[in-house]
């Protein structure tokens, strides 16, 4: 329950304006806006080195993967998360441009006819009236700023969510894409091993015929030579699957993306090109999601702001100014109206309890959005950790790897060699090729793992995030996302 009044005294008037604008001293007040952070020291993992954060906007260009710089911005096109985040942030920044509004006076012009009896004249008149007229909500307790605070931090955090919402589509591409590829090197893999058995059974086939070997070593070599095959199927099955989940991130055609990526020259693994902050408390400043989630702990702030405002009274300020015309009998009379006022001042009197429960549920919101806001800032540093883990575990087994891979393919010739002059057996061939294709397989899906971790560390790091990057809607941005 409020109490409102008209003040027609200029007196009184007078009298509760100055009292309202004492009481207008006594600054509602709010939690922290930025709460502090307490990160790790440092890094437990090994950092890379070689490179720098800067160049990390521009990484899909250092790969010299054109191919892949394409297929992002295809899937930023159709992309609904990019979206749903550009509809937010284009909302979001209409709601701030109405709370910022609100603080200012507000005008309106009017124009009104009418004909009919006038009660001044006793007859029939004509009366035309046109002006403006203008109203202001003097904002004692700072209720308006408060929500124009909110809002101005909730635009920032819609920024901030716009562009990690690129930064997750660019990393969904670039997993998907080299996913793609992989599979595609697995089957090259898959395709030469089910030939090489496949000429092993045809061979044991005729010697078998010819009785040079037993009917049982024939039945292994078509053993194995099925399983190859059946392995070279399932391995071809799992390309087309790649495929078509690209094909729903960049909304492609299937075919003209069959054929570009089947053209496009697959790039090296890629080198240490960038470098990570040295400590985690810089990381988290070029993290979009954290700062998204610590500008909604500035909001909720706010939003405590204004629901204590709301407990204090409310001071409104109306005018109007007309100039009018009065026809009658032929004749037309011009005159000027103009009001001050009805200047209100509203008492809080008694609501049963409804804004002090609505500042107790405002300071739980702002509970709720520190405590998400310590939350993201634990789970980037863990982001962070793991990528660099897997990334220096992945560097550490390439020599490994490719010694191991190179060594049992050179085992398996030489087996075949002893094989086809009749010097080793089938049993002992099938065991060095099923040892050649492990290691074979290994290496290539350790390319994949390699660049699986880089990706992983972009992510982490916040792609390059530059929070003065233009985005939609900004009167510096050109391109339409």
């Amino acid at each position: 329950m409020s109490l409102s009044m008209t003040l027609p005294s200029s007196m009184r008037l007078a009298a509760a304006v100055a009292a309202a604008a004492v009481l207008a001293g006594c600054a509602t007040a709010r939690p922290p806006a930025a709460p502090p952070l307490t990160p790790p020291a440092g890094w437990h993992a090994q950092l890379p080195h070689g490179g720098s954060t800067a160049d990390m906007q521009s990484w899909w260009q250092r790969l010299n993967d054109p191919l892949l710089v394409e297929l992002i911005g295809a899937a930023e096109e159709a992309s609904p998360t990019l979206a749903q985040a550009k509809s937010r942030l284009l909302q979001a920044r209409s709601t701030e441009v109405g709370k910022q509004a609100a603080l200012l006076p507000s005008a309106d012009l009017n124009a009104s006819i009418q004909r009919g009896f006038n009660a001044s004249v006793l007859g029939i008149a004509t009366q035309m009236q046109a002006g403006p007229s203008v109203s202001w909500d003097a904002d004692l307790f700072g209720a308006n700023a408060a929500a124009r605070d909110a809002a101005q931090a909730r635009l920032e955090g819609a920024r901030a969510s716009w562009h990690d919402a690129r930064v997750a589509v660019a990393a969904d591409v670039a997993n998907q894409l080299d996913t793609v590829r992989n599979c595609r090197r697995l089957l090259a893999v898959a395709e030469s091993d089910a030939k090489s058995r496949g000429e092993t059974a045809r061979l044991s086939d005729l010697s078998a015929k010819a009785g040079f070997q037993a009917p049982a070593d024939a039945a292994l070599a078509r053993g194995s030579a099925a399983d190859s095959e059946a392995r070279r199927t399932q391995q071809r099955a799992s390309c087309d699957v790649g495929v078509k989940a690209l094909v729903a991130l960049t909304a492609l055609d299937e075919d003209e993306l069959r054929r570009r990526i089947a053209q496009a020259a697959e790039p090296e693994a890629p080198p240490a090109a960038f470098d990570i902050p040295a400590l985690p408390a810089q990381l988290l400043e070029q993290r979009p999601d954290v700062r998204a989630a610590a500008r909604e702990v500035a909001a909720a702030s706010a939003e405590v702001g204004g629901a204590e405002a709301a407990r204090y009274p409310r001071l409104t300020l109306q005018g109007s100014v007309s100039r009018a015309q009065l026809g009658y009998g032929g004749r037309t009379f011009d005159f000027t109206n103009w009001q001050v006022g009805p200047v209100a001042l509203a008492l809080p009197l008694f609501d049963g309890g409804r804004r002090k429960a609505d500042v107790q549920a405002a300071k739980a919101r702002y509970d709720e959005a520190a405590a998400q806001l310590h939350a993201k800032a634990r789970q980037a540093v863990r982001e962070v950790e793991e990528a660099l883990v897997n990334l220096q575990a992945a560097d550490d087994r390439v020599a490994s790897t490719d010694i191991a891979a190179d060594g049992y393919r050179r085992a398996l010739a030489g087996t075949q060699a002893r094989y086809d002059a009749g010097l080793a057996s089938l049993i002992t061939l099938e065991d060095s090729r099923r040892t050649a294709l492990s290691a074979e397989t290994a290496r290539v899906n350790l390319r994949r793992e390699r660049m699986a971790a880089w990706i992983g560390l972009y992510r982490a790091a916040g792609g390059g995030w530059d929070a003065t990057a233009p985005a939609p809607g900004d009167a510096q941005s050109t391109a339409a996302r």
